[in-house]
């Protein structure tokens, strides 16, 4: 059982205040496992003054990027536990490209069958990674916004943001 604790990779944890609010940002040495809205900063167990690996250190660089309009694609490692068709839709959102939007219908229709809606729409609401897997890009049939882990409030945030990066200002909704 020992040598089993030792495998495991250590696990950091760090924090940064974004416009759209506090996001905990985890990792290892090699991939980022979580980005996600928090309320408050937990408070760490253990060496709390261990050094943040260097991707974490980017990719809080490249967040700092993306809110100031200066970053459309992140590029750094991922690594998300789910299942195989939540890693499929994962992967299917990064494909979104910046300042659109797809529906969940569209969504569906990409991962090759249609009623697999709800299925996919569950999977996007277990996504760990906001942001950077870009969960806010999908919205309701009629363009609608609908179904966002951070709040409708964050998704609305994102995608005006987007917008006014890709395709100058102007006020999606």
């Amino acid at each position: 059982m020992e040598d089993w604790i030792n495998i495991m990779p250590e696990i950091f944890s760090t924090y940064y205040q974004s416009p759209v609010g506090l996001l905990k940002i985890s990792g290892t040495e090699h991939f980022i496992s979580e980005i996600v809205f928090i309320d408050n900063i937990e408070k760490p167990h253990g060496d709390h003054k261990k050094k943040l690996p260097p991707i974490i250190i980017n990719c809080i660089e490249q967040l700092i990027q993306y809110f100031h309009g200066e970053r459309r694609f992140f590029d750094f490692a991922l690594n998300q536990s789910g299942s195989e068709f939540q890693k499929k839709v994962w992967n299917e959102l990064i494909g979104i490209p910046f300042g659109k939007t797809i529906s969940y219908l569209e969504l569906a229709r990409r991962l090759g069958d249609a009623k697999v809606i709800r299925a996919a729409a569950s999977a996007i609401g277990k996504n760990n990674i906001v942001i950077v897997v870009p969960c806010h890009r999908v919205v309701g049939s009629k363009n609608d916004l609908v179904g966002y882990s951070g709040g409708i409030w964050r998704k609305k945030w994102l995608l005006e943001h987007e917008s006014k990066i890709a395709h100058g200002v102007q006020t999606l909704f």
